[in-house]
């Protein structure tokens, strides 16, 4: 297991970040969130019928990664690049799905509570 606190620069994040998932260790993964966490995608809808593709909260959000990691067992991410901004970041990376990118709006310990994610359709 990873780290409990968050990371102090957003590519240490984004390093963090990356190589939680590509050890598939969900817990760690969370770590990076705040407990209220928000997360949209255009692939909640599909694999949690949520229509609004919106999640509220780790549970939520724990159940959509962890139903995915469940489908895509192939899962690995190269980081690319970050953007920083005034306490929000990017992660531009490279996955299953080729180039992607998750949006985080972040609190002042470096949590993200909000969260977007970005994919080449």
């Amino acid at each position: 297991m990873m780290t409990s606190s968050p990371p102090t620069s957003p590519r240490e994040f984004a390093r963090s970040w990356i190589n939680a998932w590509n050890a598939r260790d969900l817990d760690a993964v969370l770590t990076h969130f705040s407990e209220d966490f928000e997360f949209s995608s255009p692939h909640v809808a599909r694999v949690t019928g949520e229509a609004s593709g919106r999640l509220k909260g780790k549970a939520a959000v724990r159940a959509y990664w962890n139903a995915a990691l469940a489908g895509i067992p192939e899962l690995h991410f190269e980081l690319v690049d970050v953007l920083s901004g005034i306490r929000c970041m990017v992660i531009l990376y490279r996955g299953h799905q080729g180039l992607s990118a998750e949006m985080l709006d972040l609190d002042e310990k470096g949590r993200a509570v909000r969260g977007q994610a970005l994919y080449m359709m």
